[in-house]
């Protein structure tokens, strides 16, 4: 089944279910509203959304009308919790490398993961607006879960019931904040401006085959500037699975029913220390961070630089025939 929210003029976006080639979609006042009443009532909601699907799909529901990615809000406008993960260890391995850190050996037991803010989502297809192009503008593309509500202290196995919904990511980082921040031993706030979801959120049964012990395996695909960015395996190099993840934050608290758990930035080792550009014949990158860190390993310092204002994002996933299954987000960088 796969869900969006569109904009209608309110805080929370009206909810619509689309077609399963994006073609089509079709309001369901009747069920919910929005996303968020759907997800805060799953178990009577779900049957229904689903039946419409079917319909939609089968050309059976008369009031449909077209799917414009365009008019999409993030699926969820905001939310109760925006937890992100990084679940991609080679990724953080990577980063203290560039900087002759030493990780300690916990970070492959124990999730990494910050809180943020979740009051204010951009719309996919909404420009990323900041007040300047000096702060190191970063993409980051990554996958995202959302989850019905998680009793606190819950196993990583059990965990997994709990999501309900799957979407990718463009976690927006501030490069040039980020070290006065965690110099200052509380983590992120101004380095982590609004992140944007997927015009499209899809149940874990929409993705078949390729939704296997919490991870989703097919690769996410960034172009920058219009050109192949990255490619990089989601199921891959995933040290934590989406179940741990979601244990990992309900350890000590309750989660509430539309939680988003990200995965952090995907990213692969590519069979050698520091991974390989598409154009050098291997899967890219899914952040600007990480092409960086690589050339201060290999030369010394970074040549490639942060993002500038009338650049441009496209982050988006294929199934095996090449259709797109979450729709995509694309973004210009502007100032405000």
């Amino acid at each position: 089944m796969k869900l969006a929210t569109l904009k209608n003029n309110t805080r929370d976006g009206q909810l619509v279910v689309v077609s399963k080639d994006l073609s089509k979609a079709v309001a369901v006042p009747t069920i919910a509203m929005t996303m968020q009443q759907a997800i805060d009532n799953w178990q009577e909601c779900e049957s229904g959304l689903n039946a419409v699907y079917q319909n939609l799909n089968s050309g059976d529901v008369e009031d449909s009308f077209a799917f414009e990615q365009s008019q999409c809000e993030s699926p969820l406008p905001r939310a109760y919790q925006w937890a992100d993960g990084s679940a991609y260890v080679n990724h953080v391995e990577l980063v203290r490398k560039a900087r002759g850190a030493e990780m300690p050996d916990t970070f492959w037991t124990d999730p990494l993961m910050y809180q943020g803010g979740s009051d204010d989502f951009i719309g996919p297809r909404d420009d990323i607006i900041l007040p300047s192009d000096e702060w190191g503008i970063d993409f980051e593309g990554e996958v995202a879960v959302i989850t019905d509500d998680v009793p606190m202290a819950i196993s990583a196995e059990d965990a997994l019931s709990h999501i309900k919904l799957i979407m990718l990511v463009n976690d927006v980082s501030l490069r040039g904040l980020i070290p006065g921040e965690l110099a200052k031993g509380f983590g992120f706030f101004q380095s982590k401006p609004a992140s944007a979801f997927s015009p499209v959120v899809v149940t874990p049964d929409e993705l078949g085959e390729h939704w296997q012990a919490g991870k989703v395996h097919l690769p996410l695909l960034s172009e920058y500037n219009g050109q192949p960015f990255g490619k990089p395996q989601a199921g891959e190099d995933m040290t934590f699975h989406f179940g741990q993840l979601v244990a990992h934050a309900a350890k000590s608290r309750n989660l509430g029913a539309g939680a988003i758990i990200g995965s952090g930035t995907v990213s692969n080792k590519q069979g050698t220390d520091h991974g390989s550009a598409i154009s050098e014949g291997g899967v890219g990158y899914s952040c600007i961070a990480e092409v960086r860190m690589i050339e201060t390993i290999r030369d010394g310092k970074p040549s490639t630089a942060f993002m500038r204002f009338g650049d441009t994002i496209k982050i988006h996933m294929q199934d095996p025939q090449g259709q797109c299954i979450f729709g995509s987000i694309e973004q210009t960088v502007k100032s405000l």
